[in-house]
C-alpha cells in the first residue's frame, strides 16, 4: 500500500512551515531513515526522514521551494515497485487510487516543452536566478504576456514566509495571554565587579568569561525556584508548573528572532551554562539548531542591552508564564546612605501573563533577582 509523506509538526504548536526542497528524485528507491525533504519552521531547518523502504513519488502538483504548507499535508508517497500512484491531496485525508502507473517511472515534468513555459525576458531569468526565486510564479507586465524583471522583483517584495511565521505566532501570544509588565531599576554594582574580575583572571587562566545574558540567566533560574508559578504554563484551562527550570534566550539572527533552550539551569554551573548558551546561540546565527533545541522553554530572557535600550516591553514566548527584559547596564548616580555615588543600575523589564499570576507575586519574584543581582558573590 502506497505510504503519504506528510508535513510533520516540529513544534507542539507548529501548524504550518516552509517547505525547502526534495532530498531525493522523484523515482529514486528509498530506506527507512533516510532524509527525504527539507522544512522550515518558524525557526528551525530540518532534514525529514522517511518512515517505509520503496520508491519515492513526487506529484507534479506538489509544493514547490518555498510553499508554506500545513502541518498534515501529503506532498508525496513511498511506493512499492508496480503499485499504482495515488492522487496526491491537498489535505491530510487519505490518497485515493487513480489509473495504474509504474512506480519506478517519474512524474510528468511540469514544463513538458518550451512552448508551455511561460514567456520572459533574459533579464528576468536571471535576476529571478540571483534571487532563488521560480520566475514562472512571477505575474507578466508586459504587453503580449511577457515576464519582465519588474515582475520578478515585485514578486520577490512580500514578506518572506518565515518573518510571517514569526509574525503569527507574536500575534498569537498576545491574543492568547492577558501580557502586563513590571519593570524595576536596580543595583548590578556588584554584578559587573565580579564579572570583570572574571575578566582579569581569564587572561592568564583562558577559562571562558561568563556574558550578562549568562549571569542573568543563572540568577533567573535561582530566583524561579522560589518563585514556580513564574515557571509554568497555561495548558488546557489550567496552570501546569514545570517540573524543571529551561531557559530561553532571545537571539538576534538574520532569518530573525530565535530562542534555543538551556535546560536545567539550576543543576549547571555557571561555566557549564557558558559553555552551552555560546554553543546554542553560535549555532542558532548559522541556522544549524534542530527543533528540539527550542522546545520545551519554561522562562524567557532576552536584552537589548548591548544596542543601549534601557527598558522595553517583551513579549511573552507563549505559552510560558513570562519573559524579562533586560536593559543595558549604565553608571548613573545614586544615594546610598545620604551620599550620592557612582553606580551601575540595570533595568529589568518581565512581562507575565495575569491569567496565571498577580501582580504582586510577580513583584515578589522581581525581588528576589534584584537581591540576587546586588550580591552575586553569595549566590554564584
Amino acid at each position: 500500500m502506497a505510504s503519504p509523506i506528510t508535513i510533520p509538526r516540529l513544534g507542539w504548536n507548529m501548524e504550518q512551515g516552509v517547505f525547502v526542497g526534495w532530498l531525493k528524485p522523484d523515482g529514486a528507491a528509498v530506506r527507512t531513515g533516510e532524509a527525504l525533504f527539507t522544512l522550515e519552521s518558524e525557526k528551525a531547518t530540518e532534514d525529514i526522514e522517511g518512515f517505509d523502504d520503496g520508491i519515492l513519488h513526487i506529484p507534479a502538483d506538489g509544493p514547490r521551494k518555498g510553499d508554506v504548507v500545513a502541518v498534515g499535508t501529503v506532498i508525496g508517497f513511498v511506493l512499492q515497485p508496480g503499485e499504482p500512484i495515488p492522487t496526491m491531496s491537498k489535505s491530510s485525508s487519505p490518497p485515493q487510487q487513480v489509473a495504474p502507473t509504474s512506480a519506478g517511472t517519474s512524474s510528468p515534468p511540469r514544463e513538458t516543452s518550451v512552448r508551455d513555459r511561460p514567456a520572459s525576458s533574459p533579464r528576468a531569468r536571471r535576476t529571478a536566478a540571483k534571487l532563488g526565486i521560480d520566475w514562472r510564479s512571477a505575474k507578466p507586465s508586459g504587453r503580449t504576456g511577457r515576464i519582465r524583471e519588474r515582475d520578478v522583483l515585485a514578486l520577490a517584495a512580500p514578506v518572506p514566509s518565515l518573518r510571517r511565521l514569526i509574525a503569527e505566532r507574536m500575534v498569537a501570544s498576545h491574543r492568547s495571554t492577558a501580557p502586563v509588565t513590571l519593570t524595576t531599576t536596580i543595583d548590578a554594582t556588584e554584578l559587573v565587579s565580579l564579572r570583570n574580575q572574571w575578566k582579569i583572571a581569564s587572561q592568564s587562566s583562558g577559562d571562558l568569561v561568563p556574558s550578562y545574558t549568562d549571569l542573568f540567566a543563572k540568577l533567573t533560574a535561582m530566583a524561579l525556584v522560589k518563585h514556580p508559578i513564574l515557571n509554568s504554563r497555561w495548558e488546557d484551562d489550567r496552570i501546569v508548573i514545570a517540573e524543571g527550570i529551561h531557559i530561553g534566550i532571545a537571539v538576534d539572527t538574520e532569518a530573525g528572532l530565535m530562542v534555543p533552550v538551556v535546560r536545567d539551569v539550576p543543576r549547571l554551573s555557571l561555566k557549564e551554562l557558558s559553555i552551552r548558551s555560546r554553543d546554542l546561540i553560535d549555532r542558532a546565527r548559522q541556522r544549524k539548531l534542530a527543533a528540539s533545541e527550542m522546545q520545551g522553554g519554561t522562562f524567557t530572557v532576552t536584552s537589548l542591552g548591548a544596542l543601549g535600550i534601557d527598558a522595553f516591553t517583551p513579549i511573552i514566548h507563549y505559552p510560558e508564564c513570562a519573559i524579562l527584559g533586560i536593559g543595558r547596564i549604565r553608571r548613573c548616580p545614586a544615594v546610598i546612605e545620604d551620599q550620592i555615588v557612582i553606580r551601575d543600575q540595570v533595568t529589568l523589564s518581565l512581562t507575565f501573563d495575569h491569567r496565571i499570576t498577580d501582580g504582586v507575586p510577580a513583584a515578589r519574584f522581581l525581588q528576589t533577582l534584584s537581591a540576587l543581582i546586588g550580591n552575586p558573590r553569595g549566590a554564584l
